[in-house]
């Protein structure tokens, strides 16, 4: 219960910052995407600030980590305040999916003015092109998540097909190349044979 309560607080004041900062406003958004023409920079200075929070927490954050990873002591406070712990993402690599997802991202945030959030958040005013896009965007997460979950639960059933496979194949191929084995030293061992009954027969 108090960590839903948690999240709801944060989720409010995620939405009134969206809000008061004008992340709310397509035209502000296009305004700041469109750097060529009349551009409104006004968007840079919420997006500095908060990832300046971001990166001062984050730091934080890491060196606590590592301070625990060594055995070190803790030092207060201690991060997260508010919950046992914070999943930060492993992944560092740079792949495909990652540019064509975050070049459909951007084309789509310029010729709406909306990204998820404030999309969300703009749910509150009934506008319909809120609700086109909302609708529009749920419909694109569950074609990726059924394309992405179907190759995702088609790679693990080939490698456990290719695991239960394994052990049992490995006798068979012992056994191949037992056999194998044993017709060499049979070869060999009838060569050795006629060369000691010709010596005989001379």
């Amino acid at each position: 219960m108090r960590q839903n309560a948690l999240a709801l607080l944060a989720g409010a004041l995620f939405a009134v910052g969206l809000g008061v900062s004008g992340m709310t406003q397509p035209s502000r958004v296009i305004g700041f995407l469109d750097v060529a023409g009349d551009w409104d920079p006004s968007l840079a200075f919420v997006m500095a600030g908060a990832i300046s929070v971001h990166f001062l927490a984050y730091r934080a954050l890491r060196r606590q980590q590592g301070a625990a990873e060594r055995g070190g002591p803790a030092r207060a406070p201690r991060f997260p305040l508010l919950a046992d712990r914070v999943v930060v993402p492993a992944r560092t690599d740079l792949d495909a999916r990652l540019f064509a997802g975050a070049a459909l991202f951007g084309v789509g945030w310029g010729l709406a003015g909306y990204c998820p959030g404030p999309a969300l958040v703009s749910l509150a005013t009934g506008s319909h092109a809120v609700l086109a896009f909302v609708a529009a965007m749920a419909a694109g997460m569950a074609i990726e998540h059924l394309t992405t979950g179907t190759a995702r639960a088609s790679a693990r059933a080939s490698m456990a097909t290719s695991t239960a496979a394994g052990p049992s194949d490995a006798p068979a191929l012992g056994h191949v190349a037992g056999s194998e084995g044993e017709r060499e030293r049979e070869r060999e061992g009838g060569e050795g044979h006629d060369h000691g009954s010709s010596a005989r027969t001379m």
